[in-house]
């Protein structure tokens, strides 16, 4: 329609959205659908947390808050850099949005103009080069490889700096491999990102928490104190707090970006829900000890599915680090054909086919920038990952 803005063209809709949609249809026409799709924890928000949020509905705390959060939260914040990051921030220097999403879109509203550069490492969560796009600057991408462990190198990043670089986009562990960078694999990123002092680094550790075997998770700005005047470290209770439904989402950096990043957050929804707000400060200050069984579960359910998809020829599955997804490649069975006469061109052909004769929900690689590949969630029930994979596995062994 003529009317609508230009700017839209630039963007797609979110296809990890499209895919949990369509399978959500198909499950009401009675399909037997299992949805791999949506990076959602099965596991329900803790108790403690509830509690919180109750509390702060009986106690009336549901009208207005500052803008980008209230003091308590903010503080909890500030706590829980310190406490778990190394990281020294002020209540000043920290933004809370709803959600994750909101805080990065935030901060590319707020900073980039028409011709300045964001450096995207691909597979990328899918929203990333969009709100680029949509804030009028320009995605750069890094081909992560299955061959390095869907991580980059330094010489890569090196390459892909511009005088026109604005951002370095960073995002471990990852959506949507589970790739996580180690201490000394970061550090020599920041070596590169210190040689260029107008480069600024905005992190999404959504997904800190959830690390597995003996990966430990770490931070730009704490792996190189030199870096923290130009990064913005984001995070959020929605994965690992099993929170998603919440939106809350947070992040911290220099007192000038979070005001201007306040400002553009002033003009668009305000203030998060209060509620949440008050549920995200017990996340942020009571007890952790849920986090450690579930990621036991999680590290289970990573075995299961990384053990299932391997076993199928044609298909090579890396085993993760953290968050709760892995991302296989399909390169040896592009050209095979389905029973019913489809021929798998590309990993969305992959995937929808698949979801048609099957009922199983994935999101195809391009989706995420780097293809032949397709990503699963593996934050559902074992029950539901056992079944799913076996019907991956008869999939694929009907190819031809």
């Amino acid at each position: 329609m003529s009317f609508l803005s230009k700017t839209l063209d630039r963007v797609k809709p979110s296809p990890t959205i499209a895919v949990s949609n369509l399978a959500m249809e198909l499950a009401a026409q009675g399909r037997d659908i299992i949805s791999l799709g949506a990076g959602e924890p099965d596991f329900d928000t803790p108790d403690h947390i509830r509690a919180a949020g109750i509390a702060a509905i009986n106690a009336g705390k549901t009208r207005y808050t500052a803008v980008d959060g209230i003091p308590e939260l903010k503080a909890a914040i500030c706590a829980k850099f310190k406490r778990d990051n190394a990281l020294d921030y002020t209540p000043a220097q920290v933004s809370v949005g709803t959600g994750g999403k909101q805080v990065l879109y935030n901060a590319f509203m707020a900073t980039l103009n028409p011709g300045d550069e964001v450096v995207i490492p691909a597979p990328y969560w899918v929203s990333y080069p969009d709100m680029v796009l949509l804030a009028g600057g320009t995605p750069v991408f890094i081909e992560a490889t299955l061959e390095n462990a869907f991580k980059i190198t330094p010489d890569q990043l090196e390459a892909a700096i511009t005088p026109a670089t604005k951002w370095f986009l960073f995002n471990s562990p990852s959506n949507p491999t589970g790739a996580g960078y180690s201490w000394d694999e970061l550090k020599a990123l920041t070596d590169v990102l210190m040689r260029h002092p107008h480069v600024w680094v905005l992190t999404d550790d959504m997904y800190e928490h959830l690390a597995y075997d003996d990966f430990t998770f770490c931070t730009p700005a704490q792996v190189e104190p030199a870096l923290y005047d130009r990064t913005l470290t984001m995070n959020g209770v929605s994965k690992a707090y099993a929170m998603t439904g919440w939106r809350i989402g947070y992040a911290a950096g220099p007192k000038p970006l979070i005001d201007a990043m306040r400002k553009v957050q002033s003009q668009s929804t305000s203030n998060p829900c209060t509620i949440s707000q008050w549920a995200a400060v017990e996340a942020l200050n009571g007890p952790h000890d849920f986090i450690a069984p579930n990621n036991v579960m999680f590290a289970r359910r990573r075995d299961l599915v990384v053990s299932a998809l391997n076993a199928i020829d044609g298909v090579t599955c890396p085993t993760p680090e953290g968050a709760f997804y892995v991302y296989p490649s399909i390169k040896g069975l592009i050209g095979k054909t389905t029973p019913g006469g489809t021929v798998i061109t590309d990993d969305e052909t992959f995937a929808r086919a698949l979801l048609e004769d099957t009922g199983v929900a994935v999101v195809f690689g391009a989706a995420f920038g780097l293809s032949p590949n397709f990503r699963i969630s593996y934050a559902t029930s074992d029950a539901a990952l056992t079944e799913a994979c076996a019907r991956i596995q008869r999939f694929c062994a009907g190819l031809t």
